[in-house]
């Protein structure tokens, strides 16, 4: 759980050697939009800041949190990115539909990873109220977009250095 002392935002950002030659793709959930939308301002900033070239940074709109995995494939059919970023927010109301959606957009989004092979990251807020959703876009811990992007850089790091290693002897 994100707190004061415990959150990525703050973290300097990656300095990747092939930084001009990624592609990441950013799918955000329109639903409660003044949140998403500045959860991918924060991605997107975290991404030029680390090297990606701004015509190398594709969005794609959803509706909702729940169509976020097939955005994310959407974007990948059509870019074919290195990386893919899913943004959202799901906010708990009197029902338990927060957990039905959240739930499917996680197994979806993790499927998606393990089929493509490359980083589909989980930039789903899932907070209890307005309030907690804009303490974790921007407010007091932090911008969870930062968070998203910077996991999605991790990981094509580690997929880059682990493609430059050679199998067997040496």
């Amino acid at each position: 759980m994100a707190n004061k002392k415990n959150t990525l935002s703050k973290k300097n950002q990656l300095n990747l050697d092939n930084a001009q030659e990624l592609k990441v793709a950013l799918v955000v959930s329109e639903w409660n939009f003044d949140i998403t939308d500045s959860l991918r301002k924060a991605a997107v900033q975290t991404l030029k800041e680390s090297g990606i070239i701004e015509e190398n940074i594709f969005e794609f709109w959803v509706p909702g949190a729940f169509e976020l995995p097939l955005g994310a494939k959407i974007a990948n059919d059509q870019q074919n990115p290195d990386g893919i970023i899913c943004l959202g927010c799901v906010i708990k109301g009197e029902t338990d539909h927060d957990k039905y959606i959240s739930q499917s957009v996680a197994g979806g989004l993790q499927s998606l990873n393990l089929a493509l092979s490359k980083p589909v990251t989980f930039g789903l807020l899932t907070p209890n109220s307005k309030e907690q959703a804009e303490d974790r876009s921007g407010g007091k811990y932090g911008n969870k977009g930062v968070e998203a992007a910077y996991t999605a850089l991790k990981m094509l790091e580690l997929k880059r250095v682990q493609t430059k290693k050679k199998i067997g002897f040496q």
